[in-house]
C-alpha cells in the first residue's frame, strides 16, 4: 500500500522558514520523481494545485516554479525514502496546503494528504 505522509507545516511570520518532509512507502522511491504542489485557500479541485518543485529519480535534477526559485529547495534522502522542501523567505502568498506527489517508474501518480502552511504576522 502506497503512503505519502507530509509533516512540518505550521504558522510562520513573513520572512521566516519552514522545512516540510514527506515520508514515502509502498513503491520504489529511488526510481520515482518526487514533487511538491500547493493549493491555495479557496481552491477545492485537485486540478487547481500549483506545481512547486520536483526532484527527479536519482535526485541529481530538480525543477522549481518561478515563484519559489531561489527561496525553496527540494531534496531527497533515498535511504530514508523521504523528500524535503526547505522554504525560506516565506511570503503571505505562500500560504497553502502543501502536497507531496510521487510519480513512479510506471508513471503512476500518488498523493499525500497535505500539510497546512500559513504565513502571517
Amino acid at each position: 500500500q502506497v503512503q505519502l505522509v507530509e509533516s512540518g507545516g505550521g504558522l510562520v511570520q513573513p520572512g521566516g522558514s519552514l522545512r516540510l518532509s514527506c515520508a514515502a512507502s509502498g513503491f520504489t522511491f529511488s526510481r520515482s520523481a518526487m514533487s511538491w504542489y500547493r493549493q491555495a485557500p479557496g481552491q477545492e479541485r485537485e486540478e487547481e494545485r500549483e506545481f512547486v518543485a520536483s526532484s527527479f529519480s536519482g535526485g541529481a535534477s530538480t525543477n522549481y516554479a518561478g515563484s519559489v526559485k531561489g527561496r525553496f529547495t527540494i531534496s531527497r534522502d533515498n535511504a530514508k525514502n523521504t523528500v524535503y522542501l526547505q522554504m525560506n523567505s516565506l511570503k503571505p502568498e505562500d500560504t497553502a496546503v502543501y502536497y507531496c506527489n510521487a510519480q513512479d517508474e510506471r508513471d503512476r501518480d500518488y498523493w499525500g494528504q497535505g500539510t497546512q502552511v500559513t504565513v502571517s504576522s
